[in-house]
């Protein structure tokens, strides 16, 4: 059974997507499905180059504009013009990430740069679109989580991972924070009556671009385990499909979580992810979403 394909996407005309870090990998394959069915779809990347070049290969209604995540300024200024520009925003999908397992690298902002590319970012954008996406019938919020959250714990005493710091132990912290985040929005839009959706997803083990940049620090050991995880992972168009039936399936429900259904959630088609306990807990929800407003100085719902 080869289960819930692109091609069981409805009639996106009409509607306006976002999706950051659209230019490479699971974004590319995100952007160029939704412009395929109709969708207008901004392209909110780092690299403007990258983005017209990615515009180009998806034709269709496209538009590049510039985001840094890692940069709350970089993000405001994002979120103010597109929200001039698109009163009504029927997609935002949360997909652009970093994978940094060298050493610890800090944010324009000061913060430590996987969790404030993957999750602050994302936050502030999120709160500064809302009030856009209410605006649109049947709105939703794509958070891109990582299979790497089910053994990851916050540590709120060091969120910034000053103490002790490892990559891989960051990047999954991040992601961690990024699946609570995702399922704390939920919450909230719930209990505000918003209009709005909040759905998850994750891609398992997928071959993108982020994978050899992430060993890169090691040289040409980083390059053997590049090669090695070309064998273990699947396409990318197909680690694609779980954010994209978040983003378009007309059943979908708030809160749901999507993801491969192979072994280890790793590979294979598409179905419902399991949470960790931890991403799944309201205390922790709260807690990480009273920190988010307070280092973004963001606060909505």
């Amino acid at each position: 059974m080869t289960g819930w394909t692109a091609d069981r996407i409805p009639d996106q005309r009409g509607r306006v997507a976002v999706v950051t870090g659209a230019n490479s990998g699971l974004g590319l394959i995100t952007a160029t499905e939704l412009a395929r069915r109709g969708a207008r779809v901004v392209l909110a990347v780092r690299d403007t180059a990258a983005g017209e070049e990615a515009a180009r290969r998806i034709g269709g209604d496209v538009e590049v504009r510039e985001l840094d995540l890692a940069h709350l300024d970089s993000v405001r200024a994002f979120a103010a013009k597109l929200a001039a520009d698109h009163p009504a925003i029927d997609l935002l999908v949360n997909n652009a990430g970093a994978v940094l397992l060298g050493p610890r690298r800090t944010s324009a902002d000061g913060f430590e740069l996987q969790l404030a590319t993957n999750v602050l970012g994302h936050f502030a954008l999120t709160g500064l679109l809302l009030d856009n996406l209410a605006a649109a019938r049947a709105a939703r919020v794509v958070s891109l989580s990582s299979i790497t959250h089910k053994t990851a714990h916050l540590d709120f005493d060091d969120l910034m991972f000053e103490r002790g710091y490892r990559g891989s132990t960051a990047y999954g912290r991040s992601k961690l924070a990024a699946t609570v985040f995702g399922v704390e929005l939920d919450r909230r839009l719930r209990a505000a009556g918003s209009p709005v959706t909040s759905v998850l997803a994750h891609p398992g083990m997928t071959r993108t671009n982020l994978t050899p940049r992430a060993w890169e620090h090691l040289g040409r050991w980083g390059r053997v385990i590049s090669w090695f995880g070309l064998l273990v992972t699947q396409p990318v168009e197909r680690g694609a499909l779980p954010q994209l039936r978040a983003a378009t399936d007309p059943d979908v429900r708030g809160g749901q979580f999507f993801g491969p259904a192979g072994l280890g959630e790793m590979r294979g088609r598409v179905t419902e992810a399991r949470l960790s306990r931890e991403a799944a807990d309201p205390a922790v929800g709260r807690r990480l979403w009273a920190a988010a407003e307070e280092l973004t100085g963001v606060r909505y719902l």
